[in-house]
């Protein structure tokens, strides 16, 4: 479906972002990741993608807090691929703490990453699908897109910042064949989720089930994670055809959460 296009996807060396890319690469996209991790394990990410699926992958180290290594991601990605058809912004941190105690380096970062980081890509890579008369713009917001939680002021305002972002790009591209979508999971069940849940469940003295259960999933009612195949099947449905008169639409996955 995709073949032919060209993906760039920020904060994709595992997790969600992977999935995005493996899910473009199978429908024939050629894709950019990016992220951060370990040398030898991004390279073998990068080959492995072009390995399964046939297609041309590159990696970008480009620092999502630096606009001048954005503007030079998106520049290599059109000179080396040809162009940059579809956009996904994904690259994100956490951290968790009362306003009042909120490290205001944390919060910049967060900001940074979260939000700005996706200002500068759909900068850069915008003119060139006005050019082309086609684009996929996505952005990962989060359940907290649309609802608060406590302890998570940065990353509520990043989030509910890229519901504002993506509206408004939609707005401005409507009439250049782009299509600017959001994508608003709740917990999706990652390694870096998995890994947490031991240590909460020694910290706080109850199970692993009952941190699944009763911390982690609480605000979802079918107490089932999200998987990140889910997410990215839902980004390649955002660039076929069938969904070419969506834009400005943040689309929730999340078990039920912002049904509440």
């Amino acid at each position: 479906m995709l073949k032919g296009k060209n993906a760039v996807v920020t904060g994709s060396t595992s997790g969600i972002g992977l999935a995005y890319a493996k899910a473009f690469a199978k429908e024939g996209a050629n894709v950019m990741i990016n992220g951060l991790g370990d040398a030898d394990e991004i390279e073998k990410t990068r080959a492995s993608l072009e390995a399964e699926f046939g297609v041309k992958a590159l990696y970008s180290s480009a620092n999502m807090l630096k606009p001048d290594e954005i503007a030079e991601m998106i520049a290599t990605a059109e000179k080396e691929l040809g162009s940059v058809d579809i956009l996904v912004n994904n690259a994100g941190i956490q951290f968790v703490s009362p306003i009042d105690e909120f490290p205001a380096e944390k919060w910049d970062a967060i900001i940074g990453i979260n939000l700005t980081s996706a200002f500068h890509t759909i900068k850069a890579a915008l003119p060139g699908m006005k050019e082309k008369g086609w684009g996929r713009i996505i952005n990962t917001a989060s359940a907290h897109a649309l609802v608060a939680s406590p302890y998570k002021s940065a990353y509520v305002a990043a989030k509910h910042g890229i519901a504002g972002l993506t509206k408004t790009v939609a707005l401005e591209a409507a009439e250049k064949g782009i299509t600017v979508n959001a994508i608003a999971p709740g917990y999706v069940w990652t390694p870096l989720v998995e890994a947490q849940i031991a240590d909460t469940a020694k910290s706080r003295g109850i199970t692993e089930e009952e941190v699944k259960e009763n911390v982690l999933l609480a605000a979802q009612p079918t107490k089932e994670f999200v998987t990140v195949e889910q997410v990215a099947a839902m980004a390649v449905f955002l660039c076929s055809d069938a969904a070419s008169s969506m834009t400005g639409t943040i689309l929730p996955i999340d078990g039920g959460w912002t049904a509440h």
